[in-house]
């Protein structure tokens, strides 16, 4: 598939998720980077959002629950460019009824080239970073040039 050079810009989109298991591993890392996470745009799956909304007291954009869809509503504003940022604490311990969901968030993320953290020693990695605060080049599909294959 042909890719197209697109830029994420300098204040950057960033979807907090995290299983039940690790919602208060989120929330404290939340916590502990605070004023960094203030510089951008935060989005959170229901109960998620709430927390950390209530923790920092940051504006959290609040979707649907996990298991009720907001893994899909993520995957989607992934797929239309709003989501720079995925940073999602899974439980790797625990089975997940919705693991579908999930599998489906991180290939979009793989997709759309975004920058994912699954732990926190790579959200703190992610998050500390100078390319952080600045616009970042990156590889996509080039979707029109797919499109107009198809179409053909």
């Amino acid at each position: 598939m042909k890719t197209i050079t697109k830029e994420l810009p300098e204040t950057k989109h960033i979807a907090l998720v995290a299983h039940d298991g690790k919602k208060q591993t989120l929330e404290n890392w939340c916590v502990k980077h605070k004023y960094l996470l203030a510089d951008h745009k935060l989005y959170g799956t229901g109960t998620t959002g709430n927390l950390i909304e209530k923790a920092t007291d940051l504006p959290v954009e609040k979707l649907l629950s996990g298991p009720m869809g907001g893994d899909q509503q993520l995957g989607a504003k992934i797929a239309e460019h709003e989501i720079h940022i995925l940073i999602f604490f899974w439980d790797p311990l625990a089975s997940q009824p919705h693991d579908p969901d999930i599998k489906a968030l991180l290939r979009l993320a793989a997709v759309w080239n975004i920058p994912v953290a699954c732990t926190e020693s790579s959200a703190d990695m992610l998050l500390t970073s100078s390319l952080m605060t600045s616009k970042i080049s990156r590889e996509i599909p080039d979707y029109h040039s797919y499109l107009a294959t198809r179409l053909n």
